[in-house]
């Protein structure tokens, strides 16, 4: 069964809710999609929103990766060559982890609906939901609860907190929140790398008593060796993120003394499903933690993640509430949510339907 096309488009989708974190505010979302068309006519959908201060990708460079010309070695090729595609993809891409992604999607959602089989089946489910965290920017203390209680309105149960640019406003956040709302939600927080060593050690010792449940990346990505010579038990709670970029970054991490007892592995980092779960396995094989993350991102990302979220059996944390503040998407379905409780519905692929383009 042959690769009969391929559409790439960008569409700005929008953004209810804009928040800051500790390295840029975040007021917008636009997206690069792409769908893969086999000659039977089963389609499958990807989409890439890269973090220039991450990844070093910006939307443009996206999408000059994914012109036609660069996308022509997929044209004519057999989809049940799947993993020599994936590898290809991967060869072809190096420096566009989104526009990877946005591909390696599209063929992983393609793939499985050739096969009739829902996504995550394909790649082993071994978990039927999990809850995830919903995000609150960077705030005061009475805007922080003003929004926290809003989630707690809609049933969430998971916070995760972006920190990073006052420690001691931080720790106050982390205290009026429990004391507002005492157990009912789990705390996480994210200091993108705002922190030096003396301010992770801080917020820990300050904030131990609210049971935090994680920290994601509290000091700068370049330095691991930072991360590795922080105390164990601050290690423990660590999710290393914008740290972890690949398998490579993976191994590094995990070499004694470990850097951190979490990995978060988003795909618009990794560059797609495939490479997200050589990183899984790589903490499995290590006893590390997983967390799946997300930027601003269409539900069909989203979904990709979910599904492989759900096939890891080292899968402990989701943070993918990156769809649900946009104004508009492009698909529908793929995932369903209840009170913060998350599974993929039962239908081949990712499960995403494709809108009609509106006028």
């Amino acid at each position: 069964m042959k690769i009969q096309s391929i559409d790439v488009w960008i569409k700005e989708l929008g953004n209810t809710r804009p928040y800051t974190i500790a390295f840029k505010t975040v007021d917008n979302v636009s997206s690069i999609f792409v769908k893969i068309n086999l000659e039977n006519g089963l389609f499958g959908l990807g989409a890439g929103n890269p973090s220039e201060q991450v990844v070093g990708e910006s939307l443009s460079d996206s999408s000059q990766a994914l012109s036609q010309e660069n996308l022509d070695f997929l044209v004519g090729r057999d989809i049940r060559d799947f993993y020599a595609l994936l590898k290809e993809v991967q060869a072809n891409f190096p420096k566009t982890p989104a526009a990877r992604a946005a591909v390696d999607i599209a063929l992983h959602d393609v793939f499985s609906k050739w096969l009739d089989v829902p996504l995550a089946r394909f790649l082993g489910q071994k978990i039927k939901g999990l809850a995830t965290s919903v995000t609150i920017g960077i705030k005061n203390v009475a805007e922080t609860l003003e929004e926290a209680q809003e989630y707690y309105d809609m049933g969430f149960k998971i916070l995760k907190v972006k920190t990073g640019n006052d420690v001691e406003e931080d720790i106050e956040r982390m205290a009026k929140l429990r004391e507002k709302f005492g157990q009912h939600f789990k705390i996480r927080v994210d200091a993108n790398q705002g922190y030096d060593r003396e301010k992770t050690i801080r917020f820990y010792e300050k904030t131990k008593m609210h049971a935090i449940e994680l920290i994601e990346q509290p000091t700068p990505s370049g330095d691991i060796a930072l991360l590795k010579g922080l105390p164990d038990p601050i290690k423990d709670l660590i999710a290393a993120d914008e740290c972890l970029k690949s398998p490579a970054n993976a191994f590094a991490l995990a070499a004694p003394p470990r850097a951190s007892g979490i990995f978060n592995i988003k795909l618009m980092k990794s560059g797609g499903v495939y490479p997200g779960l050589q990183i899984a396995q790589i903490a499995e094989a290590s006893g590390i933690d997983l967390m799946w993350g997300c930027n601003d991102e269409s539900a069909i990302s989203i979904t990709a993640a979910l599904h492989a979220a759900l096939s890891s059996t080292r899968t402990k944390y989701i943070d993918l509430d990156g769809s649900l503040d946009l104004v508009e998407d492009v698909v529908s379905g793929g995932f369903l949510l209840k009170d913060g409780y998350m599974e993929i519905c039962d239908k081949a692929g990712l499960g995403v339907e494709l809108l009609p383009v509106s006028s």
